[in-house]
């Protein structure tokens, strides 16, 4: 795995070649890429060598020598449920998907209860535009095999492997939970909002606890999932309607609080990551881009782009995922 910035000319020349390639940057720079075995997500934010940047003039590309084979098909919302029939044995999957699409909504409710899901390393993310052009430009994902843009369906790529490789995927949470006399926060149901939690066995007005109570929502939500600690961002506090929106789904009749205020998004990153280098693929959340103020700054050698979701198997948030191909 080679991950590189690379100009349109350059990375057409890699596509001509006949590399498989997952790639990142601006919708124009895409569009112009030469049919192949390569599927890519718009954005325009980054982690490079040398910190956090805005990049309109090259493409982030990543490089899968050690993949034998590269089944690529787009799947509308209503097609996710076969997401795990295209998994190839021994082998992994890419899965890309444009931000506030249907396919975004119903991949994050309705993932984790696909048949075979879990059967196989599946990661990628969620495709963005700059912060100026939401609501105005709709993320794009692109399949390369035709070229077509796409701003309502996923687009996969399932990965058959040289032998004797094994994907490591990892979810690198900087955040810990805030236990300590803490309030817990559970919902009723699932899903990108809510007006009301049970916080701590009672049922309360969301948005108003959170404003009267002073909760920085620029911290996550943070749930166990069978050993993991998975957030879920709040991305708004609306009063007036008393609803509070979340940029991941919060989960029925799990326990929730809310992370440990964090000083140094960048050196937590460095603490936990250690070296970095092209042979490891990562992806990072737009929220500790924004909140961590991370322009110019690096988190510890791992380069990749910014997103507006993370996916390790499920929908992911205010976290930063890591994949690498590692020798049985």
């Amino acid at each position: 795995m080679k991950n590189e910035l690379l100009s349109v000319e350059d990375a057409a020349a890699r596509i001509v070649s006949g590399a498989v390639m997952t790639i990142a940057g601006d919708q124009a720079l895409l569009a112009q890429l030469p049919k192949g075995q390569w599927i890519g997500g718009t954005s325009v934010y980054f982690v490079t060598e040398t910190g956090g940047a805005v990049i309109r003039d090259r493409l982030y590309c990543t490089t899968l020598p050690e993949a034998t084979k590269a089944d690529i098909r787009v799947l509308e919302a209503s097609d996710l449920p076969r997401i795990a029939e295209g998994y190839a044995p021994g082998g992994m999957s890419f899965i890309l998907i444009p931000a506030f699409s249907a396919a975004h909504s119903v991949f994050a409710v309705d993932g984790p209860n696909y048949a075979g899901f879990f059967n196989q390393p599946l990661v990628g993310w969620i495709s963005g535009v700059h912060l100026d052009d939401i609501g105005r430009v709709a993320p794009k994902v692109f399949d390369g095999t035709t070229g077509a843009a796409h701003d309502n369906a996923a687009v996969l790529m399932h990965l058959t492997l040289e032998a004797g490789l094994i994907p490591q995927v990892d979810i690198v949470n900087i955040f810990e939970r805030n236990d300590a006399d803490a309030p817990c926060f559970r919902f009723t149901q699932s899903g990108f909002e809510a007006q009301t939690a049970l916080i701590d066995g009672v049922e309360t007005p969301l948005a108003a606890y959170l404003q009267e109570h002073g909760i920085d929502t620029r911290l996550p939500l943070i749930a166990n999932y069978g050993g993991a600690l998975i957030n879920v961002s709040v991305q708004s506090v609306d009063a007036q309607s008393g609803k509070v929106a979340f940029y991941a789904p919060v989960m029925q009749n799990v326990d929730y609080r809310f992370a440990k205020p964090l000083a140094d998004y960048a050196q937590a990153f460095a603490k936990q990551l250690g070296a970095g280098g092209d042979t490891q693929y990562s992806c990072n959340c737009i929220l500790n881009y924004l909140y961590g103020d991370l322009e110019g700054k690096s988190t510890g050698g791992f380069t990749g782009p910014v997103t507006f979701g993370e996916i390790a198997y499920m929908l992911l948030n205010q976290t930063l995922v890591r994949l690498e191909l590692q020798p049985a």
